[in-house]
């Protein structure tokens, strides 16, 4: 995408501030994404995470891409009184040194905290939520009232633009009520993963090359719904006998999904490990299962897809712009029903119909590029920056 040259015509680079909570998972992956990007580009970027829950993984590279400054701020999901210490913190942050052009707050929490101001002057406010919370069908009617009249109000007040990763997250900042002229869609964008981790990464487990392999990537958390997938293993095992199944991930249900695996007898088939990346590990599947609640557009089902891999996912947000329904893999309803995806996982081993799978998602390749969600990104930037 090229910027238009009259928003080019700002020629210095901009005073950027990046914000996550959950510092981890796809929402960090993109949030790494830009920062590195919009360095690379000239912009002055310093990055806010929390580490509360944060991966390993993810403040190494952060600290890694040596910015101008990276803050630590504990910021917790849940809302509680620890969110007056964080809001402060954010705001000592933000009024130091050098004013921002643009304070960019990723996921509900750090949008939230990030996103008030007092009249006045300020920074532009830009908030991407990575899948409200209102978009997790188990919510039930009074939690849905509430988060979405929190997200309302703060999109309409404190909100300068609201970025959705997705259509079907566009159409649900809709449905409740966002301003129209306040949104955009920028769908994720990846680097294709380095196929020769394949090997790498069965060899680790000790897992044969013609051995046919469920992947699973994410937080072990409420959204990602791995005890879904752990039991829909459980219950396809018999009928593939000699399918193994890798999960790749860590988070607060960690402890409990070491004990569904382990209650389910099949510990030797079943291996969790947060030692790879999504990017490394999803060569080494010959098909990935997404059991999630809710989601925006996921990163590790465009990782899929940029190495040629079919995917079985439930009906969430994204799911139909990645996947083709019995072409590149299958979308199973969204209802709990553990049995319906692992008949999908069954149906998906059989050799005829992975052959059939595997060539249509060789074929449907991602031109999802990290460069197009960057410019995309950036131009919404200076289109704000021309306003303040």
């Amino acid at each position: 995408m090229n910027i238009d040259p009259s928003i080019r015509g700002i020629h210095r680079g901009l005073r950027i501030l990046q914000v996550l909570e959950p510092s981890g998972g796809g929402s960090g992956r993109h949030f790494l994404d830009l920062c590195c990007g919009l360095k690379q580009r000239g912009h002055h970027v310093e990055a806010v995470y929390s580490p509360v829950r944060a991966e390993d993984s993810f403040v190494r590279e952060l600290k890694s891409l040596d910015l101008p400054a990276v803050h630590s701020v504990a910021m917790k999901r849940a809302p509680g009184p620890s969110d007056i210490a964080a809001f402060r913190a954010l705001r000592r942050i933000i009024k130091s040194g050098e004013p921002f052009d643009i304070v960019h707050g990723h996921s509900s929490k750090a949008g939230a905290l990030a996103r008030p101001h007092l009249p006045g002057r300020h920074a532009q406010r830009v908030y991407t939520p990575h899948a409200f919370r209102t978009m997790d069908p188990t919510l039930g009617k009074g939690g849905r009232f509430v988060y979405g009249l929190i997200e309302v109000i703060l999109a309409r007040l404190f909100t300068d633009h609201l970025i959705c990763v997705s259509e079907d997250e566009h159409i649900h900042a809709l449905s409740l009520g966002m301003p129209e002229n306040k949104l955009s869609v920028i769908v994720n964008g990846v680097t294709p993963p380095p196929l020769d981790m394949a090997s790498t990464v069965r060899a680790s487990f000790g897992i044969s090359s013609d051995t046919f392999v469920f992947g699973f990537v994410g937080r072990l958390s409420h959204q990602k719904a791995p005890e879904r997938l752990i039991e829909a293993f459980r219950n396809a095992a018999s009928r593939l006998p000699d399918a193994q199944m890798i999960m790749i991930g860590s988070g607060e249900l960690e402890p409990e999904v070491r004990d569904a695996i382990a209650a389910s007898g099949l510990q030797n088939r079943i291996r969790l490990t947060s030692a790879f990346t999504g990017s490394q590990a999803v060569p080494a599947f010959d098909l990935l299962v997404m059991p999630s609640r809710y989601e925006a557009m996921s990163y590790v089902m465009l990782e899929a897809a940029a190495a040629g891999k079919p995917m079985i996912s439930t009906d969430v947000g994204g799911a139909s712009t990645v996947i083709g329904h019995d072409s590149n893999g299958l979308i199973v309803a969204n209802d709990g029903d553990t049995a319906r995806l692992a008949n999908a996982m069954v149906e998906s081993a059989d050799p005829e119909r992975y052959r059939a799978l595997r060539i249509a998602a060789e074929e449907k390749m991602s031109s999802f590029s990290v460069e197009a969600m960057i410019d995309k990104t950036e131009a919404v930037y200076y289109r704000l920056a021309k306003k303040s």
